[in-house]
């Protein structure tokens, strides 16, 4: 691919993981002969094996209103519809 002098330039990319990386390896737990990570990789960096990353849950704050769907009292709908 051809250098664009209008387009700044990328920067790396980190390395891919292997296999070599990964804590089943290193740990002789894995029983797959590959040299590319597998879908059970997880990085070894020292501190044990640690389940990945998972988004947060963001709570909504409470309405002020009361329910979603809850019906307009009895006097509520006299006053809207009284014309």
């Amino acid at each position: 691919m051809p250098i664009r002098p209008d387009r700044p330039a990328r920067t790396t990319r980190a390395a891919a993981p292997s296999c070599g990386d990964c804590f089943f390896r290193r740990h002789m737990l894995c029983a797959l002969d590959r040299d590319t990570a597998c879908a059970t990789f997880r990085p070894d960096d020292g501190q044990g094996l640690r389940p990945p990353r998972q988004m947060r849950m963001a709570l909504r704050p409470e309405r002020t209103t009361g329910a979603p769907f809850a019906f307009p009292s009895a006097e509520e709908q006299a006053r809207r519809y009284a014309a």
